[in-house]
């Protein structure tokens, strides 16, 4: 009897193991693996009280709170171990995995899908240290931390170090870098991406690989390349720059009535040209054209540059502001009553939602063209354009030594971007972007019309997926030219070594191109 009973009780077990087995999924089988090496509080299902908060703390653009897919799970590591394991259980269990850093993405692939798909999102929100050596002149940064983190620590490592890095202080260090990244001190000491010297990186297979175990190829084409096509970069090495103690500002807005239209011509040919330590923007929108500069120097230094360069500005004394470079950072971006304090602010408003999409000017635009530019500029639902001037340090570095091949013969770079309301659909802005975008081409770069990677528009095109569930180099080419030029294959030659069953894949992200296939 006790034979049978225990018979019994191994058939039932057996049933019960063969029913529980039955309905376990693989996403079940994904979860499972992940609690196995991460702790369970870092991982979100779609049935988490948490789940919304954690994926939404980092939406930076309310279009993509709804109507999109979203990822089943969320993954917030701590560590390197975390995301190996992530790595691994994701290959196992046919899960993909997309990596947001600060979720800053224009398109939001960084968390989301334009496609029925099943993904999870690792959120490198808390793998965000940043780690300053002074003396050397380096420092370590995690790709969870914000440009405004990294920032901080720098300016209280010491005051006369930087780091040339894009304005927004809540963009995320791991896609700006990636992607190339620049800001107010390109013209002096180029890109973000030129200023990396090491990188920590976990590939498709799980290894933790550093500069020399990643390979040069690798290792050139996540400094600009759009490094979440190569794996997962958990921290960069950069070299700091030097900049003086007393930094210079200033912020001139011209209106058309005030002769915008003939300074805005003038600064194309002036601001490229002008000695590497000033940098003077433009920000036009409406019928005003926003002249905002950093100069690496005093305001005495300036002056005679102004007036004997562009004097066409009017810029006089009045108009400057003298700081340190970190203060420099939140009065350019924040405004005047902003602290240093304030940069460390991972949040923004989230009233408007945007589109934006970008191109390269290597030939200046003639003034009746910028009448019309103004015209455009003065319809309903109309968007803004911002100039940024190449020349300098960054026109000087051949377009082959990082992926970002906008170098010499730049002119400027053009940002066109539109917003609306939160709620609203934006049809009306998308479209007069869509129609600027049009009438611009006459009057930007051809063949290709080359657009920065950072500012991502899908727009542009998307990777097709082969019957081997990988993106296609062909495909690829239609938008992948238009950022890196030339250095499109050998990025997909890059992936084609580290990566060539495209595990780390977006709807943008880099085709394999496998030798001998």
């Amino acid at each position: 009897m006790a034979a049978m009973s225990r018979s019994l009780a191994l058939a039932f077990f057996f049933f019960f193991f063969l029913c529980s087995a039955s309905i376990v999924s693989a996403d079940d089988s994904f979860l499972q693996c992940l609690s196995a090496s991460i702790p369970s509080q870092l991982l979100y299902t779609q049935s988490s009280p948490s789940y919304t908060s954690v994926l939404d703390a980092a939406v930076r653009n309310p279009k993509f709170l709804t109507n999109t897919t979203r990822p089943v799970w969320i993954i917030t590591p701590t560590n390197a171990s975390h995301v190996q394991a992530a790595v691994l259980c994701g290959r196992r269990n046919s899960v993909r995995l997309r990596i947001r850093s600060g979720g800053h993405d224009y398109e939001g692939l960084s968390y989301r899908s334009e496609r029925p798909e099943v993904f999870a999102v690792l959120d490198l929100v808390n793998v965000r240290s940043v780690r300053v050596d002074a003396q050397s002149g380096t420092a370590w940064v995690d790709s969870g931390a914000t440009l405004g983190e990294m920032y901080y620590a720098i300016g209280k490592a010491g005051g006369q170090i930087a780091f040339p890095g894009g304005l927004c202080p809540t963009v995320g260090v791991g896609g700006h870098f990636s992607g190339g990244g620049f800001g107010m001190l390109l013209r002096k000491y180029g890109l973000a991406a030129d200023n990396v010297i090491d990188a920590v990186l976990v590939d498709a297979k799980g290894r933790l690989l550093d500069k020399n175990s990643m390979g040069s190829d690798v290792f050139w084409a996540i400094r600009g390349g759009a490094g979440e096509s190569f794996g997962i970069v958990l921290s960069w090495k950069v070299k700091l720059v030097a900049v003086p103690p007393t930094v210079t500002v200033f912020n001139i807005p011209v209106t058309v009535n005030k002769g915008a239209i003939d300074v805005l011509t003038r600064w194309q040919a002036v601001a490229p040209a002008l000695p590497d330590d000033l940098f003077i923007r433009v920000l036009v929108q409406g019928q005003t054209a926003s002249f905002q500069s950093l100069y690496l120097g005093t305001c005495d230094a300036l002056l005679p540059v102004m007036r004997s360069r562009f004097p066409e500005l009017g810029m006089n004394r009045s108009d400057c502001k003298e700081m340190t470079w970190i203060k420099s950072v939140p009065y350019i971006y924040l405004g005047s009553s902003a602290t240093v304090e304030d940069i460390l602010n991972r949040t923004i408003s989230m009233d408007t939602s945007n589109k934006a999409t970008s191109d390269y000017v290597r030939q200046v635009i003639p003034k009746d063209v910028w009448t019309t530019i103004f015209g455009w500029l003065a319809r309903p639902n109309a968007g803004l354009m911002i100039l940024d001037p190449y020349g300098g340090q960054i026109g000087s570095v051949p377009e082959s030594a990082t992926p970002f091949p906008h170098r010499g013969g730049v002119l400027y770079n053009i940002q066109y971007m539109n917003f609306w309301s939160a709620g609203g659909s934006g049809d009306a802005q998308r479209a007069w972007i869509s129609d600027f975008y049009a009438f611009m081409a006459p009057h930007v770069s051809s063949s290709p019309r080359e657009a920065y990677a950072n500012y991502r528009d899908l727009d542009l095109g998307e990777n097709v997926v082969g019957a081997g569930g990988v993106s296609g180099y062909d495909a690829g080419k239609v938008w992948g030219e238009k950022y890196f030029r030339g250095n499109y294959q050998r990025l997909a030659m890059a992936k084609g070594q580290i990566d060539p069953d495209d595990y780390f894949r977006n709807e943008q992200s880099i085709p394999p191109l496998v030798s001998g296939k």
